[in-house]
């Protein structure tokens, strides 16, 4: 009987263990929104010498859209052109809002990096 206990009790604690680990990779997830945001503003915080209020306003900024790309636009066909009006939405979207965080020159380069 306490083998059987013991075995039940070493059980759940490996449960336990492996239900930790799978909630820490899910965290880590590289198809996440804000994943993808932070890799951007990241990548574009080092080319516009950005200050930590605006990097925050863009980090919210692309997590927006990469929320609404995801809502409205993955999965569906790129080349149609209901598809292709609510990319031209949502990036419109985001530049309006990057244009209101930047400075006119940081704005300036940051179209010059998009295209």
């Amino acid at each position: 009987m306490k083998n059987f206990i013991k075995g039940i009790a070493i059980a759940g604690i490996v449960l336990m263990g492996v239900t930790a680990v799978s909630a820490q990779s899910l965290s880590q997830d590289s198809d996440r929104p804000e994943v993808i945001a932070k890799a951007q503003v990241t990548k574009i915080s080092e080319q516009l010498s950005l200050n930590d209020s605006q990097e925050r306003a863009l980090f919210r900024a692309y997590v927006q859209k990469e929320v609404k790309y995801k809502k409205g636009v993955s999965g569906k066909d790129p080349k149609a052109d209901a598809v292709k009006a609510e990319m031209k939405k949502y990036n419109d979207e985001l530049a309006a809002a990057v244009k209101k965080i930047l400075t006119p020159e940081q704005y300036k380069k940051w179209e010059a990096l998009k295209n």
